[in-house]
């Protein structure tokens, strides 16, 4: 397959970039709208088989009406023209179907100062349009703020669509800046941006494509942008710098392309198919946001991967020399001296001096890791709710006026759904429920159809407080003599960690498995495998600790723009998880290649290692730091998930390139001296047959 990729991009270099146009338009043109057409509904983080999925559905079914009020209308009480003009705007829309509040408790402030109204939907009604239009002709009142769940989550996805635009506007520039002090040449430096453009594009067009299968969260743009851009220009990074160093060998000609291809290009397909590994593990979860990220984490790896070694080898026969054009006179003498230094190099002379030091070295780096990754031990989940806004956000204050000043935090108490005949007695039940501890009200059990009862339980903190989650585990485990579902956004969150654990032991041997067969095919190893697999648990839990430390703790607020909920949202460590460990395994790819390559060529065990670092250490930084900024573009985020997404692989791709890579490699390499590439008898047959040589 190689072999006709060099000689096709070779050969007909403008008939591959035409074909690249043409694909280029097509998915501008088709892809470029895909931001209206995924799905922002608020459940992207549910579990939608759960036991609170059930209690929702049972209550939809009974009543014909959402199973909590979606919108919310705070005012204050005395202000009786705003609430009056504010429940007739609601009461007119047909897509209400019913309005509470105004006076009483639960929706008076224990201070007597504000009242708020409660619209519930229809069960049948496009909730999130109604929600839009509501709002602006609400919003247009004197007096009037508007929250509640769904005017949370669409300003969520507000905030995320104009997130994105910010982090490339601030990404693409220093890529740039970046990329020249690089490759030292205007002409090189672009060859990054260029193969990142079409990655993002053509794989808006893949998340399209899916989209009409498949709902997809419209959070997964945000991964395309970033993690496309950032795999592309670690590709284009390996690409562009193999072809210079096969140049300076041979010329640039038709062997040195094609050489460039068979090796670059290779390790670039198993790159990916190892990050791609990440994106299918993430398909073992049933919640949409992660299975959303893992179509995206496929999409934009194997896209990224296509175009680079479809692409640029195209522009390198037509470039040639000229792809080193526009160069200062002293950085085409910087690249002669680092081409001629493979053995007096920084990273030659580094790793020959952690090698004589490998002991001290290994404990070194492996005790940096350990302190970096122990307050991973204490952390905390919570979920998405209107705490993850910035704290100008009308949703947000609105939140924190329910819960801070009204009774039972307002409009969002659990509820349990009960399956039982209307001639059923559940006063005991209703009775036993309110003396768990920290519930503080439940409503008396209503027939509400369809043999159907309805319980509301207020408790005495916000729904996703550890103490309200407590209650409705103990609510959960009570007996009602008949089926009981709870339901409510901490019954929820529940569900949603539950469906988490679940799905762990599946993503965790995916990972696994593909990560030990790629890295194997690689070198015939099975102790490499192994021990990139432990690296890369010490890799992710560092950078979990990191973010405890940082988003959990609440530190650097003022520097990162936000405002700790006391826990890390927990679909992130599990998205964190599978692309920090995709990522990990993509750089030792890169390093082990090159070290192989050394060892087939004759080099000894210390050397082969020397000058695998060698000839990687200086890309392999750069493109750590230029992922870096690609995807650490997204801590300028608004929304705080998001931000701890940019912030936390970011942080994994740097430690990842200097940690592990420049002391735990060599040092452990050296140890284990010819063991490293030690596998059975009856493998060492299969990858004979099967894997790669890199003589």
């Amino acid at each position: 397959m190689f072999e006709r990729i060099a000689s096709l991009t070779g050969t007909r270099p403008w008939r591959v970039l035409a074909l690249t146009l043409v694909a280029f338009v097509v998915s501008a043109v088709l892809g470029g709208p895909v931001a209206g057409l995924l799905n922002s509904d608020s459940d992207s983080f549910s579990d939608n088989s759960s036991a609170s999925a059930t209690a929702d559905e049972r209550l939809e079914q009974a009543t014909g009406q959402a199973a909590l009020p979606g919108l919310v209308v705070l005012t204050e009480s005395g202000d009786r023209d705003a609430l009056s003009e504010a429940r007739s705007v609601l009461e007119a829309d047909p897509a209400v179907a019913r309005v509470d509040g105004g006076a009483g408790e639960p929706f008076t402030s224990t201070d007597g100062a504000r009242v708020f109204l409660a619209a519930t939907f229809a069960a049948d009604a496009d909730a999130d349009a109604a929600t839009e239009h509501l709002t602006e002709e609400l919003r247009a009142i004197d007096g009037v703020q508007v929250g509640g769940a769904l005017p949370a989550y669409q300003e969520v996805n507000e905030n995320v669509e104009s997130d994105l635009v910010t982090a490339e506007l601030i990404a693409f520039p220093l890529l740039f800046i970046v990329s020249l002090l690089v490759f030292r040449s205007a002409v090189a430096a672009l060859l990054p941006l260029l193969v990142g453009g079409l990655t993002i594009v053509v794989s808006l067009l893949g998340l399209r494509a899916v989209n009409e299968v498949v709902d997809i969260s419209i959070f997964a743009l945000n991964l395309c942008t970033g993690l496309g851009l950032g795999l592309a220009i670690d590709y284009s990074l390996f690409m562009v710098s193999r072809y210079r160093e096969e140049a300076a060998r041979v010329g640039y000609t038709a062997e040195a392309l094609r050489t460039t291809v068979l090796t670059a290009g290779r390790t670039v397909v198993f790159s990916a198919i190892t990050v791609a590994g990440a994106g299918v593990a993430l398909l073992a979860f049933p919640l949409r946001f992660l299975y959303s990220m893992g179509i995206g984490v496929m999409l934009v790896s194997l896209v990224s991967a296509a175009v680079s070694i479809l692409v640029l080898p195209a522009l390198f026969a037509l470039l040639r020399h000229r792809v080193d054009a526009l160069a200062l006179g002293r950085w085409r003498e910087a690249l002669a001296r680092e081409a001629a230094a493979e053995h007096t190099g920084f990273w030659y002379r580094w790793s020959r001096w952690v090698m004589r030091n490998r002991v001290g070295t290994a404990l070194v780096g492996a005790v940096l890791l350990l302190a970096l990754g122990a307050p991973f031990l204490g952390i905390k989940f919570t979920g998405v709710d209107a705490t993850v806004l910035p704290d100008g956000s009308e949703a947000r204050a609105v939140d924190t006026v329910l819960r801070e000043e009204f009774p039972g935090g307002g409009a969002s108490p659990a509820y349990v759904a009960v399956s039982a005949p209307e001639s059923a007695d559940l006063t005991s039940y209703a009775a036993g429920l309110g003396q768990i501890d920290h519930v503080i009200a439940v409503t008396p059990p209503v027939y509400v159809g369809d043999d159907t009862w309805r319980l509301d339980v207020h408790t005495d903190d916000r729904p996703l407080a550890e103490s309200s989650l407590d209650a409705i585990r103990e609510v959960r485990d009570a007996d009602a003599g008949h089926p009981a579902y709870v339901g409510g956004q901490g019954a929820d969150h529940l569900d949603q960690l539950a469906a988490l654990g679940d799905g762990l032991l599946p993503a965790l041997a995916i990972l696994a498995v593909l990560t030990i067969v790629s890295l194997f095919l690689m070198t015939g190893s099975v102790i490499l495998p192994i021990k990139a697999l432990v690296m890369n648990l010490l890799t992710v839990a560092a950078t979990f600790g990191i973010l405890v430390l940082v988003f959990q703790d609440g530190r650097f607020e003022g520097l990162l723009d936000y405002t700790s909920q006391g826990a890390l949202e927990s679909t992130q460590p599990v998205f964190l998880f599978a692309v920090v460990f995709g990522l990990s395994t993509d750089y030792a790819v890169f390093l082990l290649t090159r070290i192989k390559e050394a060892r087939d060529a004759g080099a000894s065990e210390r050397e082969s290692v020397a000058l695998g670092l060698q000839r990687t250490g200086r890309i392999v930084t750069a493109a750590a730091v230029l992922f870096a900024i690609a995807l650490g573009a997204f801590a300028t985020s608004q929304i705080i998930f998001i931000k701890e997404l940019g912030v936390g692989t970011a942080l994994a791709v740097l430690i990842d390139a200097t940690l592990v890579r420049a002391l735990l490699v060599p040092s452990l390499m050296a140890m284990l001296g010819k063991w490293n590439w030690w596998s059975p008898a009856p493998l060492r047959k299969l990858h004979a047959r099967v894997g790669l040589s890199h003589g």
